[in-house]
């Protein structure tokens, strides 16, 4: 498996990677840097060149992630890297990309899109939907028939009650509690989550 991004988001992937004894595992990042631990990382390889394994994208900001798996969509076949530690359903759905650290919960008939972030210890209840791009932080909470939109950001502790709707590329500060549905591109926080800001697309 190929780690695109050595960051501190990179060595939580590592891991995840390690806890399922994924052989050869390579770190590759756009930047110079150090080793982690006994990995070097390594450049990528020339634009249009196919990629040698399956890769995962090491980059925790939901917009910087997608136009990497965009720039990447042509060469490169998407693994999937679920930590031994999580409990996923046999009955969710996982998309290619997505990173389920250790600790998380996904329970029956949740479907989770493609190049998701699931965060150390989240819970996520039956009949939810996060689309493409989304990162659910640690310990946040997703009760039943939540639909999260493309590109959205939990925070950390959040908690959100079912049936809620929650539009795409918004950001769900850390401990709001979501008892409303939140629009398009909006920033809620507070308890109860409260829009404070929409962003323009």
């Amino acid at each position: 498996m190929i780690l695109y991004g050595a960051s501190g988001h990179g060595k939580v992937i590592i891991e995840i990677l390690e806890s399922n004894n994924e052989p050869g595992i390579q770190v590759w990042d756009d930047a110079v840097k150090p080793p982690i631990w006994q990995y070097p990382v390594q450049r990528p390889l020339p634009a249009g060149v196919p990629m040698p394994d399956k890769v995962v994208i090491g980059i925790g900001v939901n917009a910087t992630r997608k136009k990497v798996a965009e720039m990447l969509a042509a060469t490169a076949a998407f693994g999937t890297a679920i930590h031994a530690d999580a409990y996923l359903s046999k009955r969710a759905t996982v998309g290619e990309g997505t990173v389920i650290m250790a600790g998380v919960r996904v329970n029956p008939d949740v479907t989770i899109g493609k190049h998701c972030i699931v965060n150390t210890c989240a819970s996520i209840d039956h009949d939810c939907v996060l689309e493409d791009y989304v990162h659910i932080s640690p310990n946040a909470t997703l009760s039943g028939d939540v639909r999260v939109g493309e590109g959205t950001h939990i925070g950390v502790g959040a908690s959100v009650v079912q049936g809620i709707r929650i539009g795409k590329w918004a950001t769900i500060g850390a401990g709001a509690v979501v008892i409303g549905d939140i629009p398009d591109y909006a920033t809620a926080v507070g308890c109860p989550a409260k829009v404070i800001k929409i962003k323009q697309p």
